[in-house]
């Protein structure tokens, strides 16, 4: 009963009384980019934008973005829930609320959102609710966290295109991606930021469906 009740914490949100109080101050993190040198945190250059993706497990999915030409920097972190400066220990209770979230600071001239939009849909499978493969919990939920009006738009209609196309695949399931405007976004720890740039051999588990998103825009056209 121990571990049941332990799993149904973990694929279900906490309650407001129920979230960790996490603290006041932020958890200390790296202060420049593993891979490309770049500052990690602080306000974005100006001309560039932010944009916040959760597609599981965060090592991963933020070696996808730093590799996509155009992306400024990347930083990993939990989004999305109640728990001011969570660790990760206590987001992995599920009783904090937040995802794992990729921070993606990109330049728009020279990739469009709708390009970050069809690399965040095609590389994960966004129909498995609280999990992503064999990672399982709230933490690992697919999720959208938007910056702009413009963004949470292009986010849903993306999402609308790609239930679409997975149906049209024969695929079952359905987009259960969350989609709403940005919250406090909490850098995770040093290790955790490019982390596969640090460990090479490190676990990846990005899975995606197979069916390729439509309709993405692309900086130019």
């Amino acid at each position: 009963m121990y571990l049941i009740d332990m799993f149904n914490k973990k694929t279900k949100m906490p309650e407001p009384g129920q979230a960790l109080p996490g603290r006041e101050q932020a958890i200390p993190t790296a202060g420049t980019h593993f891979v490309n040198g770049t500052p990690l945190t602080g306000e974005a250059p100006d001309g560039l934008e932010v944009a916040y993706f959760g597609m599981g497990c965060f090592w991963g999915a933020e070696r996808l973005f730093w590799q996509t030409p155009g992306v400024w920097s990347t930083a990993v972190g939990y989004q999305g829930g109640m728990t001011p400066n969570p660790t990760y220990q206590e987001t992995v209770t599920g009783l904090t609320g937040h995802a794992e979230i990729v921070r993606v600071t990109y330049d728009p001239s020279k990739v469009g959102y709708g390009e970050l939009l069809k690399i965040f849909f095609e590389e994960h499978d966004p129909t498995q609710g609280m999990r992503q493969g064999n990672d399982i919990g709230t933490t690992y939920r697919s999720a959208i966290y938007t910056t702009s009006d413009e963004q949470l738009a292009e986010a849903r209609a993306a999402a609308s295109a790609y239930q679409k196309a997975l149906t049209e695949a024969g695929h079952g399931g359905r987009v259960t991606t969350e989609i709403k405007p940005a919250d406090p976004f909490y850098f995770a720890e040093d290790y955790h930021q490019q982390y596969l740039a640090k460990n090479p051999g490190g676990y990846c588990g990005l899975r995606g469906t197979g069916v390729s998103c439509p309709g993405a825009d692309r900086a130019g056209d």
